[in-house]
């Protein structure tokens, strides 16, 4: 069976990633006085982004492997 869910989920974290890390980075500081001043968009963005390339290279390097 040739099913892999990771190829699809490593996409989806990444676009996720990116986009709340771009809203990390381009939003007003001042939204992040509750959270001690921590950018929680911008980190949570960047951890999302590494999960999903995980996912992707997880993925492509078995995709890779079934077709030799």
């Amino acid at each position: 069976m040739g099913l892999d869910i990771r190829i699809p989920l490593g996409m989806m974290f990444t676009i996720l990633g990116f986009l709340l890390t771009g809203f990390g980075l381009f939003s007003d500081p001042a939204i992040y006085q509750r959270s001690l001043g921590i950018d929680v968009n911008l980190w949570w963005g960047l951890v999302l982004l590494v999960f999903g390339s995980v996912m992707l290279w997880l993925g492509w390097r078995a995709a890779a492997g079934r077709t030799h």
